[in-house]
C-alpha cells in the first residue's frame, strides 16, 4: 500500500516537472521575437549591433538632418548629444514627429544606418520615453521640463 502512495506521489511529480518545463519552453519560443532591447546612439557607435537584430533606438532627432523623399522614405538623424545615428524609415510618420523632438524607433542597423520598421514620436509637450530620458541625461543633454 505504501509503495502505491509513493509511486503515485512520484507520477504527479513527474508530470509536474515536465508541465513546468513544457510551459517554459512555449513561453521562450513565443518571446524570441517580441522582445526588443533599447540602445542610445551612442551604445550603437561603440558596439554596432549585429545586422540581423532587431532592436529599439531612441534620442533626438537631429536640426537639419530631416530630408523627406519624393516617396514616403525618409531620412534624418537620431542623437543623445554624444553620437549621431542615420536612420531611414519608409512609410508615414506621426503627426508630433519633427526636428529636435524625441522619438523611438524600431529596426535593424545595417551599413551603418538604421532601417526603421516603426516609428514612435513623443504624445505631449512633456513626455518623452525613460529609456531615452536615461541616455540623454547620461550624455549631459537632457534638462528637466519646468512643470
Amino acid at each position: 500500500m505504501k509503495s502505491l502512495k509513493k509511486q503515485r506521489r512520484i507520477q504527479v511529480i513527474a508530470v509536474a516537472v515536465i508541465a513546468l518545463i513544457g510551459s517554459t519552453a512555449l513561453i521562450g519560443y513565443a518571446m524570441r521575437d517580441g522582445i526588443n532591447f533599447f540602445r542610445a546612439p551612442s551604445q550603437i557607435m561603440a558596439e554596432p549591433p549585429a545586422a540581423n537584430e532587431v532592436f529599439r533606438i531612441g534620442g533626438l532627432v537631429e536640426e537639419g538632418s530631416l530630408v523627406r523623399g519624393e516617396s514616403e522614405t525618409v531620412s534624418f538623424s537620431v542623437t543623445d548629444g554624444g553620437a549621431s545615428v542615420p536612420v531611414t524609415y519608409t512609410g508615414v510618420l506621426p503627426d508630433l514627429f519633427e526636428e529636435n523632438q524625441g522619438m523611438v524607433g524600431t529596426g535593424r542597423y545595417i551599413n551603418g544606418v538604421f532601417e526603421a520598421t516603426e516609428i514612435l514620436a513623443k504624445h505631449d509637450e512633456t513626455y518623452m520615453p525613460t529609456e531615452v530620458v536615461d541616455a540623454l541625461k547620461a550624455q549631459g543633454v537632457y534638462v528637466e521640463p519646468d512643470t
